[in-house]
């Protein structure tokens, strides 16, 4: 269907991408594949959590090893998760895309403001941008390959739209990544477990609707990294 351009302004923020939902191409070998791998990069994962490697080190590992494993491993393209081209973006994708950069750079940009000065506006700048700040978007794009574009493309697969997004953003919920927040106390465990499976239902949704694992990748991408570095999270 063809959209105007000021249609494709505010389409994809109601999830009307302008194309059928995504549709998965591989076969029960894959699909099983997808899962196997799915938690043996996660369990890698808490494996290195454990060591004393910087996190400048580990997650752009973790990213490599998630798509090493889909390309080599699980033997399907990257572009069957959701990676793919510029060039095959529709219109409303790419101005969805571009709308998300600008408005979470302003958003968070303005929100963790003083978070921001405190850690950005000394002389340890440099080494909080390049060990903290950037690994930070790496580990969203690594989360986002493993539980939208491997196990949510799978379960949606297996188990049909609506019970495979619910199951993949539960396990994305109480994954490792957010496993600090069971020993804190539930004044502060039970909203933060809500506003991350609500926006994980937000990540699932424009994923299932448009196919494209790009646009959630750099959302999560910029999230994890405004939050936790403007929150100051990592001391």
């Amino acid at each position: 269907m063809a959209t105007t351009v000021a249609g494709s302004l505010w389409r994809g923020h109601f999830f009307l991408f302008d194309k059928a939902a995504t549709r998965t191409s591989h076969g029960e070998a894959a699909g099983a594949r997808l899962l196997i791998y799915t938690l043996l990069v996660e369990a890698l994962r808490v494996s290195l959590n454990a060591t004393h490697l910087p996190l400048s080190f580990r997650a752009p590992l973790y990213l490599g090893l998630a798509l090493l494993a889909i390309h080599r491993g699980v033997r399907v393209a990257w572009s069957d998760i959701g990676f793919r081209r510029w060039r095959d973006w529709n219109r409303t994708e790419k101005s969805y895309f571009v709308q998300v950069v600008i408005f979470a750079n302003v958003a968070f940009g303005s929100v963790f403001a003083a978070g921001l000065k405190a850690q950005l506006g000394g002389p340890d700048a440099a080494s909080v941008i390049w060990l903290v700040f950037v690994p930070l978007l790496f580990l969203g794009f690594y989360q986002e390959v493993v539980y939208r574009g491997m196990l949510q493309t799978e379960l949606v697969r297996r188990c049909g739209p609506a019970a495979g997004l619910l199951i993949a953003n539960v396990l994305y919920t109480f994954s490792p990544g957010h496993y600090d927040y069971f020993s804190s106390p539930l004044a502060v465990a039970v909203p933060m477990f809500a506003a991350i499976f609500a926006m994980g239902l937000v990540f699932s949704m424009v994923f299932r609707r448009s196919g494209n694992l790009w646009i959630v990748a750099v959302m999560h991408a910029l999230g994890n990294a405004y939050i936790v570095v403007g929150g100051q999270r990592f001391h």
